[in-house]
């Protein structure tokens, strides 16, 4: 059973290589030398005719012959309607990628789980591990490492403490104040501001102090390196019946936020109002909940992914405190558990989610009346051979994605990256398209008219 389940994820995966000139406006294949857990977009730093410079951020889980890595890359992200069919159609799956080229490394003490940066401070990136803290890391500040055995660990420049057990996964950064939320084993969310450690001025140049100030933390520190400042929490907000894997905040708001877990439950909650949960959901899903995304467009809506293989979406208006309330939607295309959702920072109505069946599908919730298999789906990315395990949305070049995959037992490496963009002949209004189509329209008789 085993191997015919290996011969139809085959013959998917050579079905959807050969589309790819169809349905790519541009893809790029990084095979990785070891698994990456986490990726994300950092800024631009650089924007040329056909392409622009941007930073990439991903993690290294090694098997321990060499130490775990922060890994900060340049990424030459290709323009849209620049690249040849020819060119995005012709990649080796066991190369590495000439549009990505490692630019600086962390030497992270344990496996990176989650990364996230700091919107305020584009310099700035939170890390998880298998630890209660969360490692705050100056990107440009931090020494190059060199990765081999028996090399001493990057000192993070901060550490956010107050979890009792490991928080690995749920991590979240609030988009207009300093401000980080963590979830983990020990059933809680706590919630941190990093405002006396960030300077003022994102312009300043890089230097040691550009988060961190001179002055001892309020946290004190925990019996970490004296280099290293920590700091304690705002509040911890208990509620949970189990681990929570995931949080984020409402886009609008420093003291709202939310969270899921492996107790099937979605929590909504208030600083304002205390450390209890505003709002319970009991049995979001049928099974534990993997993510959570709050739509930055519309702030009613949430998103929810589970291991019941489904995706649904919460509207917070009809929530109560009561923790009565249903999905307004199920979104059920995936095989295997999702992983990750988020929403599209370009449409408001356009998610994505990623799972363990291999497939990032691109869903839009106005497309839900359309007759299909899976309603709201309208793209489905196949360029991995094995669970998507993370994805992020570029903010900085609309349509465009970087995803990471554990497919080491397929890719002849440790993983697999992929930065993709959709054609736009997909996911524009279709008056629009079939306009552009009609330009074409007398070539594509003439060719077809040909003996």
């Amino acid at each position: 059973m085993k191997e015919k389940g290996k011969v139809q994820i085959d013959e998917k995966y050579t079905q959807w290589k050969s589309l790819i000139p169809v349905i790519y406006d541009w893809f790029a294949n990084h095979n990785l030398v070891w698994p990456s857990l986490s990726c994300r977009w950092g800024p631009v730093l650089d924007q040329g005719t056909f392409k622009n410079r941007q930073r990439l951020y991903l993690s290294e889980q090694t098997d321990g012959s060499v130490p775990n890595t922060l890994v900060i890359a340049n990424c030459d992200v290709v323009k849209p309607r620049v690249a040849a069919a020819e060119h995005i159609s012709q990649f080796n799956e066991e190369a590495r990628s000439p549009f990505v080229k490692k630019y600086k490394t962390i030497i992270h003490p344990g496996e990176v789980n989650r990364i996230r940066e700091l919107p305020q401070n584009n310099k700035i990136v939170a890390t998880h591990t298998d630890s209660p803290d969360v490692l705050i890391w100056d990107i440009e500040a931090q020494p190059n490492r060199h990765a081999v055995f028996g090399a001493t660990e990057s000192r993070p420049d901060l550490i956010l403490t107050g979890h009792q057990e490991n928080a690995e996964f749920a991590l979240a950064m609030c988009p207009s104040e300093p401000f980080v939320l963590s979830g983990g084993k020990d059933k809680s969310v706590v919630l941190w501001s990093i405002h006396d450690h960030i300077s003022a001025s994102t312009t300043d140049p890089p230097s040691a102090g550009s988060i961190i100030k001179n002055k001892s933390s309020s946290g004190g520190n925990n019996g970490k390196t004296a280099d290293s400042l920590s700091v304690g929490p705002r509040g911890i907000f208990q509620g949970h019946e189990d681990t929570v894997e995931d949080v984020q905040f409402c886009p609008s708001s420093t003291q709202e936020f939310c969270s899921v877990g492996d107790d099937s439950c979605l929590i909504l909650w208030d600083a304002r109002v205390g450390t209890a949960p505003v709002v319970k959901v009991e049995k979001a899903h049928n099974a534990d909940l993997h993510c959570v995304d709050w739509n930055p467009h519309d702030q009613s809506y949430i998103l929810t992914g589970s291991a019941d293989n489904s995706v649904h979406m919460f509207d917070r208006r009809s929530l109560t405190s009561s923790g009565v309330g249903s999905p307004v939607h199920k979104f059920e295309g995936h095989k295997a558990a999702v992983l990750c959702v988020q929403w599209s920072p370009d449409k408001a109505s356009v998610f994505g989610s990623a799972a363990e069946d291999g497939l990032l599908n691109i869903w839009d919730f106005n497309k839900v009346g359309d007759q299909g298999t899976s309603p709201g789906l309208f793209f489905q990315h196949a360029g991995h051979r094995d669970k998507v395990v993370d994805f992020h949305w570029n903010a900085s070049d609309p349509w465009t994605v970087v995803s990471v995959s554990d497919d080491c037992g397929t890719s002849g490496g440790g993983g697999t990256l992929q930065i993709w963009r959709m054609s736009d002949l997909i996911y524009r209004p279709e008056e629009e398209v079939l306009a552009e189509l009609e330009n074409f329209k007398s070539h594509v008789i003439e060719c077809t008219a040909r003996p």
